[in-house]
Order: C-alpha cells, then sequence, then structure tokens
C-alpha cells in the first residue's frame, strides 16, 4: 500500500471524527450532556458506541496476529473479552444504572458514605485509564509509521488531537456518536477485504492454515493448542498464565473505566441490561473477522512472525494477495478501521478519566463544563508523554495488564457493593488497596524486568488469578471485622439498585 493511500485514509477518518465530535456540539450544552449525554441515549446507539470504544487496536489488529503466531488457541481471547460483557449484564449493569451515579467515584461514594473511598477510586480510574491510554498512542504511532512511513510519535500525537477535539466539542453526547460510528467503520473495514481476500483464497484451492504454515511458524506454530498459553508473554508456565489471563478478560471488563461510564448514559436500568445484550451481539459479530486474517496470514504472510511483525497481517494481507488498485483501496480501508479503533477507544478512556479529574480536583477551580474540558487535557498530555517515553513497552502486555488491574479493584467493589450489604468503607479500602498494590507492583514489575521462566515472573507477569481472590477474601474479612462502619442507608441503597424501574410503590 501506497504512503498517500494511508495518509489519506488516516486524514479522513480524523476529519470525519472531528466533523461529527463538532455537529455534536449543539446537542451539548449542561453538565449532564457532557458526562452522561443526560442519560438519554437509546440501547442500539450506545451498544454501537461501546463496541467503538472497547474495540481498540488489540481487537482490530491483535487478534488476527496472535491468531497468525499461535493458532486456534489464542481464539479464547475474543471469548474473554466478549465474556466479559455477559458477566457484566447478569451482576452489574442494570444496578450500576440505578445508582444515579455519575462516575465509579460517585457509586463508591454514594454506596459507603465515605470520602476516602472516594478518592482511592478516583486515583484508580486515573491508573487504569492512563494504563489503557498508553498502548493506544503508542499503537497509533506504529501503524501511521506502516501506513505512511512518518515518524511513530506522529501517529500518538494525532490521536490525541483528534480526541481533544471531539471531547472538547460535546463531552460524552460528542463522544457517543463518534464511537457509535467508529464501530460500524471498523466492522465495513474488515469484512468488505475480507470478502475478496475468502475469493482468493478459494480460487487458490483452499490451502489448510495448518498445512501452509508447516516449518515457517517453528516449534510454536501448532494450529491447535488449547489452552497451553503461548503467546500470554509466559514461558516457563503457560497453563497458569493462560487461566490467569482468562480471569482478568472476565473480570475486568466490568472494572474498566470507559465501559462502566457508558452504562450511565442509558435512560434507566431495563436500557442499561438491554444495551449490554446488544453489545454482546455486536462484539461477537465483529470477532468472526479478526481470525480469518490470522488465518489466511498462515497460507500467505507467514514469514511476519519470524519478523516480529504479526500484528501487521491485517494490514499487509491485501498487497500479498490481491495487488494493484484493489489492494491499495482495500489496504486503506483497514487503516482507517484501525486509526478508528485508536480514536474510539482513546475518546472512552478520555471521558471517563476526564469525568472523574475535573469532579475531584479541576471542580475545585472552575465550574463545570471548564473544568471537564481542562481535565481532558490534562488526561491526554500526560499518558502520550509515558508514551513517548516507554516507546518499548509492549501493546498486548499493557492492555492485559490495564484488565489485570481493574478485575482486581474495581470487580470486587461492584459485585460487593452491589450484592452484598455487609461491605463497610474501610473493607472497601483495604481491598482495593490490596488489589492496586498487588496488580500495581505486577504492572510495574513487568514494565522494567519483562517475562522470564520463573514461577515469580509467572505471578507478576499475569497477577489476576490470584491478585483478584485476594481483593475480594481481604474487602469481606476487614468488613466482617469492621461491621460497626456499615453505613446506616445501606438498606435503602440496595432497595434502589434492585428494584426495577417498571415497580410502582405503594405508598399508601
Amino acid at each position: 500500500m501506497s504512503h498517500t493511500a494511508g495518509l489519506t485514509a488516516v486524514v479522513v477518518v480524523s476529519f470525519l471524527t472531528i466533523a461529527i465530535g463538532t455537529w455534536s456540539l449543539r446537542l451539548a450544552r449542561t453538565t449532564s450532556d457532557f458526562f452522561v449525554a443526560s442519560r438519554t441515549v437509546r440501547p442500539l446507539l450506545n451498544a454501537s458506541a461501546i463496541g467503538g470504544e472497547y474495540l481498540s487496536a488489540a481487537s482490530f489488529l491483535g487478534v488476527a496476529g496472535l491468531v497468525l503466531a499461535y493458532g486456534a488457541e489464542m481464539l479464547w481471547y475474543p471469548v474473554g473479552w466478549t465474556a466479559g460483557y455477559l458477566v457484566l449484564m447478569v451482576l452489574v449493569a442494570a444496578p450500576l444504572r440505578r445508582s444515579g451515579a455519575y462516575t465509579l467515584p460517585d457509586f463508591a461514594q454514594a454506596r459507603l458514605e465515605s470520602r476516602q473511598v472516594r478518592g482511592v477510586t478516583s486515583l484508580l480510574v486515573v491508573g487504569i485509564g492512563w494504563l489503557y491510554l498508553i498502548p493506544q498512542f503508542q499503537g497509533a504511532g506504529l501503524t501511521l509509521r506502516l501506513a505512511t512511513g512518518l515518524d511513530a510519535r506522529l501517529g500518538g500525537l494525532v490521536v490525541a488531537v483528534v480526541v481533544l477535539a471531539s471531547v472538547l466539542a460535546g463531552g460524552m453526547r460528542s463522544v457517543t456518536f463518534a464511537q457509535a460510528f467508529q464501530y460500524w467503520l471498523k466492522l465495513t473495514a474488515l469484512l468488505l477485504p475480507a470478502v475478496f481476500l475468502l475469493l482468493v483464497w478459494f480460487g487458490d484451492g483452499s490451502p489448510s492454515p495448518a498445512d501452509a504454515a508447516h516449518g515457517a511458524l517453528g516449534r510454536d506454530g501448532g494450529w491447535a493448542d488449547p489452552l497451553s498459553g503461548h503467546g500470554t508473554g509466559q514461558g516457563g508456565h503457560p497453563l497458569y498464565a493462560t487461566y490467569s489471563l482468562i480471569v482478568a478478560t472476565f473480570l475486568g471488563t466490568m472494572g474498566l473505566p470507559h465501559v462502566a461510564v457508558r452504562f450511565y448514559t442509558n435512560p434507566d436500568g431495563r436500557a442499561a441490561r438491554r444495551t449490554t445484550l446488544v453489545v454482546l451481539g455486536l462484539l461477537g459479530l465483529f470477532y468472526v473477522l479478526p481470525p480469518v486474517y490470522g488465518a489466511l496470514g498462515r497460507v500467505y504472510a507467514a514469514d511476519l512472525v519470524g519478523a516480529g511483525r504479526s500484528d501487521a497481517v491485517v494490514l499487509e494481507l491485501p498487497q500479498r494477495m490481491l495487488g494493484g488498485t484493489g489492494a491499495e483501496l482495500l489496504g486503506a480501508l483497514l487503516v482507517a478501521g484501525a486509526f478508528a479503533a485508536f480514536l474510539s477507544t482513546s475518546s472512552g478512556l478520555t471521558v471517563a478519566v476526564a469525568g472523574v479529574v475535573s469532579q475531584d480536583l479541576v471542580s475545585r477551580w472552575l465550574p463545570g463544563v471548564t473544568a471537564f474540558r481542562v481535565a481532558a487535557v490534562i488526561a491526554v498530555a500526560f499518558p502520550y508523554a509515558l508514551a513517548v517515553l516507554a516507546a518499548d513497552v509492549g501493546v498486548a502486555t499493557a492492555v492485559g495488564l490495564a484488565f489485570a488491574v481493574a478485575a482486581s479493584t474495581f470487580c470486587p467493589l461492584l459485585v460487593l457493593g452491589i450484592w452484598w450489604s455487609r461491605l463497610t468503607d474501610v473493607g472497601a479500602i483495604a481491598g482495593l488497596l490490596v488489589g492496586g498494590a498487588l496488580s500495581g507492583a505486577a504492572v510495574l514489575w513487568t514494565f522494567t524486568a519483562g517475562p522470564g521462566d520463573s514461577w515469580g515472573s509467572a505471578l507478576l507477569s499475569q497477577p489476576a488469578a490470584w491478585s483478584v481472590p485476594a481483593a475480594f477474601l481481604t474487602m469481606v474479612v476487614v468488613s466482617r471485622l469492621t461491621a460497626s462502619r456499615r453505613s446506616a442507608h445501606v438498606t435503602t441503597f440496595m432497595v434502589r439498585l434492585h428494584t426495577p424501574e417498571a415497580v410502582e410503590l405503594d405508598r399508601g
């Protein structure tokens, strides 16, 4: 693909994102518009927006690269990312919406009546959001360099500028429309080229991915080796690493700040559940496609694994299989889809982090909407600087660790806060600190030391299998020991969380 085609795709997607955000400015006037779109987003639109922000570059490019390198066993990655929404729908979606909160810290404070819990929760939202934003900027830089030949740091800067332009225009209201557009763009960008590539594959006699890649992918190139742990970043104890990462993906979804905040935009709890159901369908539809590129890559681009460029398989297949003008057009469409993935996920994270920073810090000096806009600049600038400084950190590694931290902190807080009335503020703080410290230590160790073959390395590379139970156990034990700290209004709040809006209370 020529650099001109790639650059054109990036410019068009960026322009459309800014245009949609600017158009939405006329709909965003109040603080509620900026934070939660005035809680008027209907299920289909909200589900499309969730699909847009959730399907990051790890989904658009990473899944295909994993299937190319390690075979069909890597299909549990999208299974875990999708199943996380099933857990969220069953346990969290409707009660979280009924809480009436704007952000996760709002929920924590309302449930436990503690400013200290809110403070710890706010720090974790910012930390997880920044940890997730770093790989978005890094991935954007790599894609821009591959598609246009420009400096990788420029890609992250383009994403930062476009995201800020969209978010500053209308906050959550603006981002909702932009993300919904970006989901359908990403789906189209994968679906249309896949049709042509499959026609070429059929025309070549439908060679088997396993046979075609035999010998080219080495020892780990088997087509199917379920739950062996290849590709998890842990060589010494791959089976443990596999199950630990499954725990992180299943339970981390509900704790991702940019996911949780979207359920506050629904009109009511029933709409929140319906939104989650539609999300499951949209994610299932999308995740059919990346494995197709990975399988075709084993036939036509197995050499990318040896060159350490397996994530580029989606972008390179059209040129290798088709060539000519058709390959240029399809390649540009794929670049547009990949860049939309960076923009949509970054937008959701920026809104989530900016909401917390503005409420808990900037609003002390500035009014609501202005505070939100200043906080959005802070939310983007800091992780972009870290992305430039930490250029060697793997994108997939950072995303997996973000899920692990979310699963180790917000998952216990939400599940126990919604379903266990005995949770106390002291118990919640203790659990958040334990889960955050354990998973945070794993993040620091991974960024500085990297994976190894020992058990200690395995436990730190993939901490969710032990950090999540530790956080749950800490919250339960400390809450029982501090039963006197139980909120006086907890029964009323629990009834509010679990009473459907259609139920009319008899006050007579």
